[in-house]
Formats: structure tokens, C-alpha cells, sequence
């Protein structure tokens, strides 16, 4: 199974989100589940791949030409996708990902989120999406979409569209479950 996991670049976030990434992909490699990303080095997105490349399973980076500069991209991964466009990147990334796990991040993470979310609202993927809520940082942007449909700016049956998990065996393991019960 190909888990496509999107996360933040930066290096100095708390430890204890490199660790959960890390962990993730340490996890990913013992149940032989291979890592689509962004293709970084660092922050969020260097951890996972460490994890999985350290735990010996299979990784697919993409990136965009751009990023090819030193210190951006991790090296190690078993197979690398350069594109033109960061949007080319987004779609090769979905099209090689069985679901897709949301860890913390910025900006470029919520984008991310938001679009496969949306996709997925409009029935244009049917993949599990799993937002790894490490420590609470995703509770904000959960408030936010519980206040968007009571403004009824949403409907609410976008709460069935995602699921969250607090640790990283949890979200693999509702991954499974979901994938296991299609």
C-alpha cells in the first residue's frame, strides 16, 4: 500500500513532531507500506523518509526541479519523480498514493490537505485521508471547520470524509481498516 504523507519542512519545530514523523515511517516500513512525499530532507517530511529508509521500506519522492538545490531533497529515496510545477508534483503524488496521512505542518501541509479534502467531497477520490493530530496541533484547524459548518458554510457531512488520529499506529491502523473493509 502507497500512503502519500504531507508534513512541513522546517527544521525547528518541536522535537516531538519529528519524532511522531519519524515513528510514522519506522511503522510504514514494518508493515511494508511505501512512502509517497514531497521529496525533503528536512522538518516533518525528512523524519517519515528517515523512518521508512532506516526501516528499510520503499520510498517515492517528487518534488519540482526547483527544490533540486543542496540540502532540500533527501537523497536516499528508492525512487525520485522531478516535475515542472508544484501542481505537477500534487498530482503525481495522489495518482501513486492507496491514502494519504496529514501531519503537522504550515501552510503549503493545509493547502495540500484542503485539496485532496476537497477532491474527496466531490467525489473525485474515494482514498482514506487521516489527519495526524500529534499533540493537539490540528485542533485549531478542526475548530475552524466545526465553525464553518455551523455557519453552514459546509455541509456537515464533511466530517465523514477524514478522519483523525492522535498517534501514529493509530493512523496506519485506520488506514487498514478502511482499505481492509472496500
Amino acid at each position: 500500500m502507497n500512503i502519500c504523507v504531507y508534513g512541513g519542512a522546517s527544521n525547528t519545530v518541536d522535537k516531538k513532531y519529528i519524532e511522531a514523523a519519524y515513528e510514522l515511517g519506522r511503522l510504514m516500513a514494518k508493515r511494508e507500506m511505501k512512502l509517497v512525499f514531497g521529496g525533503g530532507t528536512n522538518g516533518m517530511m525528512g523524519a517519515v523518509a528517515r523512518g521508512v529508509h532506516d526501516g528499510g521500506g520503499e520510498i517515492l519522492g517528487v518534488a519540482p526541479k526547483f527544490f533540486d538545490t543542496e540540502g532540500v531533497l533527501f537523497r536516499e529515496c528508492t525512487e525520485f519523480i522531478f516535475t515542472d510545477t508544484m501542481r505537477q508534483r500534487k498530482q503525481i503524488m495522489d495518482d501513486n498514493a492507496d491514502a494519504f496521512i496529514v501531519s503537522p505542518g504550515g501552510v503549503g501541509t493545509f493547502e495540500e490537505f484542503f485539496e485532496i479534502l476537497t477532491l474527496k467531497k466531490l467525489d473525485q477520490s474515494e482514498k482514506p485521508i487521516i489527519i495526524l493530530n500529534t499533540d493537539g496541533y490540528y485542533d485549531p484547524m478542526l475548530t475552524f471547520i466545526e465553525h464553518s459548518i455551523h455557519a453552514e458554510f459546509t455541509d456537515p457531512d464533511l466530517r465523514a470524509q477524514y478522519t483523525v488520529a492522535a498517534t501514529p499506529k493509530a493512523a496506519l491502523d485506520i488506514i487498514e481498516l478502511q482499505k481492509n473493509s472496500d
